[in-house]
């Protein structure tokens, strides 16, 4: 029987694809970064075909650096950017439109306009979010009211909408399944997390017709088998989960009341509150964590749009470093009389502030700051978001006790980073020995439907940690930090 599992983790700036034994122990990876397309401002879009490319590539690269065929995987487990945005022909699987990414904010005016008419408060009983560019629905309206024929078209059962998963997984079945997790579709605006179904009220809300919409299945399930030409055998695709649900999974936050954060292009907390809808008083979201066996757990979310995405902005636009790994050593190197804040607004900001027209802004720059100070400030500034959020999960959950947070993603391999986060949320702070968290969580859920990988209790046994961060900063510091940092967001909010 064949015992690996094979993750394709297709993120915002790049497509992964790891190949993991059945000890859990990465065989092999495969990865490629792809374009980032910035129309106007505030608008960010990707090619679908650049990223089916690149995915196709990644698996085939990871195989062959694992040594196998194949034959010797069991299963695919996928997991993705979620909320982007695709709309493509049934008949050709080419997309009428460029991707519309989470990050992209065109849809702000509209979600204002929905907003003043009062229909947040509907959308966010059924859906667990708030009225925001961020997510599918206003996406999916915009290419249909924007791209020629696109509405007739749609209406008469011609094209199919999807996130990214649903794209990847029509293409890699050559069109035999039109299909998504309740984790994606719950970040749409148009599915019910309570009933697990499309709402017919918010299709009717946001004008997009049911004809385009995929069927909605547990994130461990039969989502279709891959064309056998691909890869040179047929592998069934069996877990989807987007990021942030496919690293709660990782981490194995199964127990209400854990906490992790996951730091890649963006920074995304989830607290498993199990099968309670917990309704935030502080502007986070309530979104489905995870559906096994049709039993739905839930989660409060806080969603910051930048983090590592600004440590790339200072590699690839400011032109600061030459690879992001060299930001850690160079923040170590900072004035530390400086106070340099950095509010990476590039693209609004997300919880607990939600503003869509904010925009990035550096604060406290004197003659004397230099590359040092604003690698430390775009650095810190991830941390201090993650403080923001914690806050408002504290006062919405309401346990008491001391949270410990388990990281992962790009950035937290950065010690400097990871102590400061610990320093400024006076929380310990686990990092586990396996980073690839969110490409584990798609293995576990397409390993263990396969039979080849533990049940939950045994894959929670299994996490490791590499290394807990301390808190070692004296109180009066944080707190003048913070407060320097609180200044820093309120300069910058538009409302």
């Amino acid at each position: 029987m064949s015992k690996y599992i094979l993750a394709i983790d297709q993120g915002t700036t790049s497509s992964r694809a790891i190949v993991f034994a059945q000890d859990r122990s990465i065989a092999g990876v495969g990865q490629k970064e792809f374009t980032q397309i910035f129309p106007q401002d505030g608008w960010v879009e990707h090619d679908p075909e650049e990223i089916w490319e690149s995915v196709v590539w990644a698996v085939r690269t990871a195989l062959d650096d694992a040594k196998i065929t194949a034959q010797d995987v069991a299963a695919i487990g996928i997991t993705n950017q979620r909320e982007t945005t695709l709309i493509w022909d049934r008949a050709t699987g080419k997309a009428i439109h460029n991707a519309i990414v989470w990050q992209d904010r065109r849809t702000a005016p509209y979600c204002a306009q929905l907003k003043k008419d009062g229909h947040e408060e509907l959308v966010t009983d059924r859906t667990g979010l708030l009225l925001d560019p961020y997510f599918s629905g206003t996406k999916v309206k915009w290419l249909l009211d924007n791209v020629a024929g696109a509405r007739a078209r749609a209406e008469a059962g011609e094209l199919a909408f999807g996130t990214i998963d649903s794209f990847l997984i029509w293409r890699l079945t050559g069109g035999a399944a039109h299909v998504t997790d309740a984790t994606n579709a719950g970040r749409t605006l148009l599915f019910d997390i309570a009933g697990n179904q499309w709402d017919d009220e918010l299709l009717k809300l946001f004008d997009v017709p049911a004809a385009l919409l995929p069927e909605v299945k547990d994130c461990a399930d039969d989502f279709g088998v891959t064309e056998a030409a691909l890869f040179g055998a047929a592998i069934p695709i069996l877990g989807v989960a987007g990021d942030q649900h496919a690293a709660t999974i990782g981490q194995a936050c199964f127990t209400p009341g854990m906490l992790k954060s996951t730091y890649g292009t963006g920074c995304f907390a989830l607290l498993n509150t199990g099968a309670e809808m917990v309704r935030s008083k502080n502007r986070l979201l309530t979104t489905i964590a995870y559906r096994l066996n049709g039993k739905t757990t839930y989660a409060l979310e806080g969603s910051i749009f930048i983090a590592g995405a600004a440590v790339q902005w200072i590699r690839d636009g400011l032109k600061l470093v030459k690879h992001a790994s060299e930001t850690g050593p160079l923040a170590r190197t900072a004035d530390p009389s400086q106070n340099v804040y950095m509010v990476p607004a590039f693209v609004g900001l997300g919880a607990p502030w939600w503003d869509a027209e904010a925009r990035g802004a550096i604060y406290g720059l004197t003659r004397n700051s230099g590359p040092a100070e604003i690698a430390k400030a775009a650095l810190e500034a991830v941390c201090y978001q993650t403080r923001d959020l914690l806050e408002a999960m504290r006062k919405d959950w309401g346990e008491s006790g001391q949270t410990v947070l388990r990281v992962d993603g790009g950035m937290v391999a950065s010690d400097w980073t990871m102590q400061f986060l610990a320093d400024v949320l006076d929380a310990p702070v686990d990092r586990p020995k396996i980073l690839e968290t969110t490409a584990l969580g798609a293995a576990w859920l397409a390993g263990s439907r396969a039979g080849v990988w533990p049940d939950m209790a045994e894959f929670a046994k299994s996490w490791a940690l590499d290394q807990q961060f301390t808190p070692s900063m004296d109180a009066a510091t944080r707190q003048a930090k913070i407060a320097g940092w609180d200044d820093a967001v309120q300069r910058t909010l538009t409302r």
